[in-house]
């Protein structure tokens, strides 16, 4: 073997936290992946190292909430989606307001802080359908955070309502939206969206969304579907765009940060750490595999040893996220587990309810107790944290 000075410099280079280019994460993405898992876990320490009082390390994190899908009515006819239902269809729905009250009631039985609620691209729900919805909700459950809608819904919403996003997404937050979910991210590019979404809202879109609720004070995740028809390069294209974001959310304010919370006042939380009235920003980024079954996207899925790599990829990349989850919900428990040595340091949500990946032919389910074996079994301290990553317990 030929010894490569320049690869033991980039190594150094990723050790000692530095930022990585496009070109020397495509390089990464061939090491061996016990290697690539060790300057992942090494980011996710450097990462961590101030959080929770200086216990960061310690401490692996999870989440109580329940994802509500209000409709599955949808007209964008995504080929990954198994989900989706045409107005037509006899088992489209649309939920009503006591269906919701029952979802959020048996959540807080459970221990859970928040809803995750997404739907289809219903063409003929109006503004004020949505604005009574999340009135309701916060009128009813004020101590539930409500995070809602991803970005492509907030450009279906711009299309529908013919209103700017600005305007749309204000008034959400008003009426009750807490913060907003990265789904729709999928790879953001265009060449591959155009294949797998056509439809849909493309990669500046999604982002625009992102910037917009930033600059109004919303934290929102950030995510990746990869393992279809998408190039590694792809990948790391999606990363580079998400880093760019996280750069432009993180800059729009300089407040200090400030040692209290008070969701009453509007305060909001990133990595367990307090700013007061500033803007938001990606408090964590989540990666899946593709779930092939009873979609239309004839594409060949990849398996755990790939998203590990990705996972790994995303943690050295990312150097302006704090928080990496990882995703059991696709991958099995004992995978959500191993990728906690790849970079993560979150095990997601219990996913009290789950009916999109399912839909796909994936049924993982996990209890609180399952979250808290896997983390202890590594070495762990497991804490239940709220959407902004600050302990609840």
């Amino acid at each position: 073997m030929i010894y490569d000075a320049s690869l033991d410099e980039l190594l150094q280079k990723v050790w000692d936290g530095q930022r990585i280019n496009q070109a020397e994460a495509l390089r990464l993405y061939s090491l061996p992946l016990e290697e690539l898992g060790a300057l992942a876990d090494r980011r996710r320490q450097l990462a961590k190292a101030k959080a929770y009082g200086g216990r960061g390390n310690e401490i692996v994190t999870y989440n109580v909430d329940r994802n509500v899908n209000y409709t599955n009515v949808c007209n964008v006819y995504c080929k990954f989606c198994a989900f989706y239902r045409t107005e037509k269809d006899d088992d489209s729905y649309v939920i009503t307001l006591d269906e919701m009250d029952r979802k959020i009631e048996e959540t807080l039985a459970l221990g859970g802080t928040q809803i995750l609620m997404q739907g289809g691209h219903h063409p003929k729900l109006t503004k004020q359908w949505y604005l009574d919805l999340l009135a309701h909700i916060k009128a009813k459950f004020p101590q539930v955070n409500i995070h809602g809608f991803s970005p492509s819904e907030f450009i279906h919403f711009r299309e529908v309502f013919n209103e700017p996003l600005e305007k749309i997404i204000s008034d959400f937050k008003m009426a009750g939206l807490g913060s907003i979910p990265g789904g729709g991210g999928e790879i953001l590019v265009d060449r591959v969206r155009q294949r797998i979404a056509p439809l849909k809202a493309m990669s500046n879109d999604w982002l625009e969304v992102m910037d917009v609720a930033h600059r109004l004070g919303l934290f929102s995740s950030a995510t990746m579907m990869f393992g279809h028809v998408e190039t590694p390069e792809d990948r790391i294209e999606h990363l580079e765009r998400l880093r760019q974001q996280q750069d432009k959310s993180l800059g729009y304010s300089k407040a200090p940060l400030t040692p209290s919370f008070s969701p009453s006042d509007g305060e909001r939380v990133s990595a367990g750490r307090v700013r007061g009235n500033s803007t938001g920003h990606f408090t964590a980024f989540i990666c899946w595999t593709f779930q092939a079954e009873h979609t239309k996207l004839r594409a060949p899925t990849v398996g755990a040893h790939e998203y590990l790599r990705t996972q790994a990829l995303g943690r050295i990349y990312l150097d302006n996220f704090e928080n990496i989850q990882s995703s059991w919900v696709t991958q099995g428990l004992e995978i959500g587990q191993v990728a906690l040595k790849f970079g993560a340091n979150d095990l997601g949500s219990i996913m009290i309810e789950e009916n999109v990946v399912s839909q796909a032919g994936t049924t993982f389910r996990m209890t609180v107790a399952d979250m808290q074996r896997l983390i202890k079994d590594l070495g762990y301290e497991p804490h239940q944290r709220n959407n902004w990553y600050q302990l609840v317990n």
